[in-house]
């Protein structure tokens, strides 16, 4: 069994990339806002907005040198002229996307990162200061994790959920008039970035996909193993459970006062005792455990879009594996070797596309490339804007280590 369908088979695997998401439209009224009578100690889920604001500010500033300013950019409460709000929400109140913008030296390209499924910018923190020094480096939560608004889920389809995400972010564009930048997602994120792209490409210079969802090989969905598992007993509960919406973050709530154990358990063995490569020293995995369960243990939201975007075995429902003549913005991939995302979905949709397009695999890495290698995907990354960066960009030869597919 390939490593994709191993990985998509394993409700683990499934939920390498938690990490999630808090109510943060509060953020910018939080003073004002109603407050828990109960210390946290008492409360079965030991977490509120302001736990979780605190765990960002101790994992950025203590181990980010650069300086940054954070923002709650105010997007609205729907899209312009729509009789639909943000996730059908009946509150007409406005929402927020948390945003971080790094300080930059002047006339820096601007790098806009968006992180992935679950997950929240913080998870970039090997990364912003040796960006900075290259770009103007804004990351931010998408809407419905990390910091930002967490709206009711009441999307029904594949089509409203995208355009729930790709809609936010563009207001969120227009709200800080932003144009002209290189544009980087991962994973989940990498997927909305694709699709941002495609319907907004004349605000996107360069597109750097890491990781990204829905590029898997038809073959890999249709492979014997998979359809062996699928219809295992095993196969079937966790195809329920998918189509039920049961995420892994339902599983840390539940567990009240011991969930924060059980993320300090995933965070050691996933990026310290079976890590791919460069493992967290005690600092970074401590603070990082603590970031994560406060963000992962809030209300859901954006979580429960995974059913409409993706098909049981995080196979996209609507794939851009074959929609690469669709494509206008010249795009990088970036995989770690030992991705359980199968490189070989963006080999098949570069064969369509017109524009400009590498794939660049980074060794000693895993899903979480940026994290297990900071300094490969780094030269990914660099070498992918070579163009905006150098002035003698025809000599540029792929940095050692790096290979392209």
């Amino acid at each position: 069994m390939n490593l994709r369908v191993r990985g998509s088979i394993s409700l683990a695997r499934m939920a390498e990339e938690i990490s999630a998401s808090a109510d943060a439209a509060a953020a910018a009224t939080t003073k004002s806002k109603k407050k828990s009578l109960w210390p946290s100690v008492l409360r079965w889920i030991p977490t509120s907005t302001d736990h979780i604001i605190a765990a960002e500010q101790r994992l950025l500033q203590s181990l980010v040198r650069t300086p940054y300013t954070q923002e709650q950019v105010n997007i609205g409460s729907g899209p312009p002229g729509s009789k639909v709000r943000w996730f059908r929400s009946v509150s007409n109140e406005p929402r927020f996307i948390n945003t971080i913008t790094f300080d930059s030296k002047e006339d820096s390209p601007t790098l806009v990162m968006v992180h992935g499924y679950a997950a929240s910018q913080g998870f970039f923190f090997r990364n912003f200061d040796a960006l900075t020094k290259h770009f103007r480096v804004i990351a931010i939560d998408q809407l419905g994790w990390g910091g930002s608004s967490r709206p009711d889920f009441t999307c029904k389809s594949t089509e409203e959920t995208e355009a729930w995400f790709i809609d936010s972010f563009e207001e969120w564009r227009k709200a800080k008039n932003l144009s002209n930048f290189i544009l980087l997602g991962h994973s989940f994120g990498g997927y909305v970035a694709a699709k941002y792209a495609m319907k907004h490409p004349e605000h996107i210079k360069h597109l750097i996909l890491v990781g990204p969802a829905g590029f898997s090989p038809e073959s890999d969905g249709k492979s014997e193993a998979f359809a062996r598992f699928r219809a295992s007993w095993k196969g079937v509960v966790l195809n329920h459970l998918w189509e039920s919406n049961f995420t892994p973050q339902k599983i840390i709530r539940g567990l009240g006062p011991f969930g924060p154990d059980m993320v300090r358990r995933y965070t050691s063995a996933r990026f310290v005792t079976y890590s791919t490569g460069d493992v967290l020293i005690e600092e970074e995995s401590r603070l990082l455990t603590d970031y994560v369960y406060h963000t992962l243990a809030a209300k859901a939201s954006g979580e429960l879009s995974l059913k409409y975007i993706f098909a049981f075995g995080a196979f996209a429902r609507m794939p851009l594996t074959n929609r690469g003549s669709e494509w206008k913005v010249p795009t990088t991939f970036i995989y770690g070797f030992q991705d359980w995302m199968n490189y070989q979905g963006a080999q098949e949709a570069r064969k369509g596309m017109q524009v400009p397009c590498e794939i660049i695999r980074v060794p000693q890495a895993g899903h979480f490339v940026f994290i297990d290698n900071p300094t490969g995907f780094h030269s990914a990354v660099l070498y992918a804007c070579r163009r905006f960066l150098s002035p003698d960009q025809d000599n540029h030869s792929l940095p050692d280590g790096l290979t392209s597919a």
